[in-house]
């Protein structure tokens, strides 16, 4: 069989389930798997999404990359877990039910350990044995916040190659590229860049609610990164960025530092004075408390230059709370 008829022929399509626990009633309980893979040998890479249960834009934007990879899926194979946490996501929590577990504290895992901990070794041992080029974990922010691209901390020495190649992969997806500056040693993305295989994460947007404009954003990021790969056929609607943001401060290819300060030092009422996406100079007032009675207790300042990322869920805050998210320079 010639190349031409190999790259004309349609990918195999796969949905199954990997068991993860029999329930009291014996009824069994699994998670979906997905898999596209072209007859062409190429990159492998993973879309997980919805680790957090609340987190649910990530399920759908898996099932819109799969609407369009049928026909466009040149070489390699694209797995998927869409749901990693039915447990939560039945219960509308950030936590796995009953053990309020973070699935994302949990990894590598491990066997005997806990239901999380037992969970995030099915998964992440099915991912490893399959030898990604490429994980992408796909999770939701707070309501007000901006799509971007999120790297964790260089693990160790071990793990250079997959960590320049990840920083090399989020410059292609459009949105700003953020190095987080938490502790995230027992994430999946962490966790898969100590074992040297390049992980990157993916904010896309609000949680419990599926807003159309963040799905527009994730599939398109994604796209972005497999047309690199020349996994996919470079789409025309996917060629602009996500979002117009204005570079004349910053290289549109530098990674900012991520970060949710200044806090909070008093209680009352947030007048946010800027919003997501905006670029904001150090020193800039950036929010309002005031209390009950409408006096002002404190204007939050800008730490540094950089865009805003997000802000608080509430109009409410309590001393030592954040109330915004940026990007910084």
């Amino acid at each position: 069989m010639n190349k031409k008829i190999l790259e004309n022929l349609p990918p195999h399509i796969k949905y199954s389930s990997l068991k993860i626990l029999t329930g009291s009633d014996l009824s069994r309980r699994s998670l979906p798997l997905m898999l596209a893979k072209s007859p062409n040998p190429g990159p492998v890479v993973w879309l997980a999404a919805c680790v957090h249960g609340d987190e649910v834009g990530g399920i759908v934007v898996v099932q819109e990359i799969f609407k369009k990879i049928k026909k466009n899926l040149l070489k390699g194979a694209l797995y998927t877990f869409p749901l990693m946490n039915p447990l939560g996501f039945e219960t509308i929590s950030r936590h796995i039910a009953l053990t309020l577990e973070d699935l994302n504290r949990s990894f590598p895992g491990n066997k005997q350990g806990s239901l999380a901990e037992r969970i995030a070794d099915k998964i992440f041992t099915n991912i490893i044995q399959t030898k990604p080029t490429l994980v992408l974990d796909l999770h939701n922010d707070w309501k007000k916040s901006i799509p971007y691209a999120l790297i964790d901390p260089c693990p160790g020495p071990n793990c250079q190659q997959a960590y320049k190649k990840t920083k090399e992969l989020s410059q292609q997806t459009g949105l700003l590229t953020i190095l987080d500056t938490e502790d995230t040693s027992a994430t999946l993305s962490y966790s898969l860049l100590q074992q040297n295989i390049p992980a990157l994460s993916l904010e896309l947007g609000e949680s419990y609610v599926i807003n159309e404009a963040n799905v527009e954003s994730g599939v398109k990021a994604i796209w972005k990164i497999l047309a690199h790969l020349q996994m996919v056929r470079p789409l025309p609607e996917f060629t602009e960025k996500p979002f117009n943001f204005s570079f004349s401060e910053t290289n549109p290819e530098k990674i900012l530092k991520y970060s949710n300060k200044p806090l909070s030092s008093t209680s009352g009422i947030i007048r946010f004075l800027t919003g997501p996406g905006v670029f904001v100079k150090k020193g800039q007032p950036i929010a309002k408390i005031y209390n009950a009675f409408g006096k002002l207790e404190e204007v939050l300042l800008a730490l540094g230059d950089g865009f805003v990322l997000g802000y608080s869920d509430y109009s409410m805050t309590l001393p030592g709370m954040p109330l915004m998210a940026f990007g910084l320079i």
